[in-house]
């Protein structure tokens, strides 16, 4: 879906604070903004920093790519969230690789990032889909596909 507001395209992407925001089309194509829930790993609707993502310029908020922001919001979800289940398993895969480059003093290699990535885009795509079966209307997640 691409609609015209909030200073462009939409949907569009954002860094809030670390926190990970998205700015949709409504279905009448006014702009709305939906931010990732500590608590739950969903969206919840939160229109007043609207203006403050459109016109930043710098400073705590950035905008992302969509490959980006799935990156970030799968950070996010494995930083906040604990559970059982096949995504929690895979978030402690992701954390595992990058916890022995830590321990090891080094970088992730190309393959351990790319491992990494991958498993977020996975971790992604499975997350949304349950929060879409869960009614949650702003999850998209064919944005990780």
């Amino acid at each position: 879906m691409s609609a015209m507001g909030a200073g462009g395209d939409l949907p569009a992407y954002y860094s809030y604070y670390d926190s990970p925001v998205k700015v949709v089309a409504a279905e009448d194509g006014s702009p709305q903004v939906c931010r990732i829930a500590m608590e739950t790993g969903g969206w919840q609707r939160d229109d007043s920093i609207l203006d403050e993502l459109v016109f930043a310029t710098a400073g705590e908020i950035s905008k992302r790519s969509a490959e980006e922001f799935v990156q970030d919001v799968e950070r996010y979800r494995s930083d906040y969230l604990s559970g059982d289940g096949p995504v929690f398993a895979l978030y402690e895969t992701a954390a595992a690789i990058l916890d022995s480059a830590r321990r090891e003093r080094r970088s992730p290699t190309a393959k351990e990032q790319a491992i990494v990535r991958g498993i977020r885009r996975r971790t992604f795509v499975m997350f949304e889909e349950a929060l879409r079966s869960a009614g949650d209307s702003a999850a998209d997640p064919d944005l990780g596909g």
